[in-house]
């Protein structure tokens, strides 16, 4: 028997559950932007917060709940920060969050399942930036493969995708739609994890300066 690879799992979900699975990973991607705003002054993480409030409200009773995707997309993208204008490594996880967000919009909007899985592989992809930028800057080309394959948060990025599939799988297979207790188990999930893709402690936005 074949086995899938993470993506191949999430094409084969259904759409709602896609979303399910492309919320929770926008969701703990937030932290990063939190962070680059706490430190830099710049943006501001209500419209990332507010465009997945309204969508994991829609995902669970989407007949009942009108979301504007547009309006929210629209509202990311005017806090969403340009690598131009900041000199720090920051940025990058904090313009990822934002095009993690702004591409599940763009996939609702379209009712596009493709896009629902580029989430899932932006996620991935900002780790891999972070960790080049960081780790992997003065290393040369083989041994930058070789953190890539084997630096801790790239295999924790992979082990945490395939535990919501799994989960996610299981569910699916039993009901058809999502329902209100998924979407709250899958929110508390987030943040029992407590950091984000590329280790961000949670509750470090909280810290307030002396």
């Amino acid at each position: 028997m074949m086995v899938l690879n993470t993506f191949d799992r999430i094409r084969a979900l259904p759409m709602a559950y896609q979303t399910v699975m492309a919320l929770y990973l926008c969701q703990r991607m937030v932290p990063n932007y939190e962070l680059f705003h706490h430190v830099t002054g710049f943006g501001d993480p209500k419209p990332l917060h507010g465009a997945l409030n309204a969508c994991w409200d829609w995902v669970w009773q989407e007949k009942s709940v009108k979301v504007n995707f547009a309006r929210w997309q629209e509202k990311v993208d005017d806090v969403t920060p340009s690598e131009h204008g900041h000199d720090m490594l920051g940025v990058y996880p904090a313009m990822d969050a934002c095009t993690a967000i702004s591409t599940l919009l763009q996939g609702l909007l379209d009712q596009n399942s493709a896009d629902l899985v580029s989430v899932a592989k932006v996620s991935q992809a900002g780790v891999a930036k972070f960790l080049e930028l960081t780790e992997g800057a003065e290393l040369d080309a083989q041994e930058r493969r070789k953190l890539l394959r084997e630096h801790e948060l790239v295999q924790y990025e992979i082990e945490v995708q395939q535990a919501i599939l799994n989960y996610l799988e299981t569910v699916a297979a039993a009901t058809d739609k999502p329902t209100k207790e998924l979407v709250s188990q899958a929110r508390a999930m987030v943040t029992d994890e407590g950091v984000s893709n590329i280790g961000v402690n949670m509750s470090d936005e909280n810290v307030s300066e002396d």
